[in-house]
């Protein structure tokens, strides 16, 4: 089962349709973790929000986010969730000029991330701000308007994505397919 992660998305229902399709999911708030048990669960999807990481007390949402990386669970950290996960590892978050587009995404570093999918593809944008690449994190694919569109841990399973892959059509089907075999080769069968 993959736990998806809702930071107040409205496109985590479409998170969850894609989902729904590979593993059975369950859906919890992300500030709801408290005495959160992780144990039935394969991976984690954290999904976008409508907040910015340069405005707000971020506090709060890296406490929840220590408790996912103690879970010791694979990763998924879509847009915010990226962000998320990268200011967990000491990465740096930008303002940057807002994109809400299909952008063209280049491939820089093989990952199993995207596998079956081409080293150009196009990617829905939706944010404003965009964060480095953490310490001990591989750069894994990059655009025009944004350096940082994807990176992947080092020696864990852990995956950042600055694009929205659940509003992006078959390609973006396929990197959230690619996350689930990740989940299924990392911890067994789901």
């Amino acid at each position: 089962m993959i736990l998806i992660l809702n930071c107040g998305s409205s496109k985590t229902p479409f998170i969850e349709e894609i989902i729904d399709e590979y593993s059975d999911f369950r859906t919890v708030g992300i500030l709801d973790l408290n005495e959160f048990d992780f144990s039935n669960f394969k991976g984690v999807v954290i999904s976008g929000a409508p907040l910015l990481i340069t405005e707000i007390n971020m506090e709060i949402y890296l406490k929840s986010m220590e408790k996912v990386v103690q879970s010791q669970l694979p990763i998924l950290g879509i847009c915010f969730g990226h962000q998320l996960l990268g200011l967990h590892f000491g990465a740096f978050g930008a303002k940057m000029k807002e994109d809400r587009d299909f952008r063209e995404i280049e491939v820089i570093e093989a990952s199993p991330l995207f596998s079956k999918l081409p080293d150009i593809f196009y990617m829905q944008e939706d944010h404003c701000e965009s964060i480095s690449v953490a310490p001990n994190f591989k750069h894994l694919a990059t655009s025009d308007t944004c350096v940082n569109e994807a990176m992947m841990h080092e020696t864990l399973p852990y995956y950042g994505i600055q694009f929205h892959p659940e509003v992006s059509g078959n390609q973006g089907a396929i990197i959230l397919e690619n996350f689930v075999r990740i989940c299924l080769s990392t911890t067994g069968n789901i």
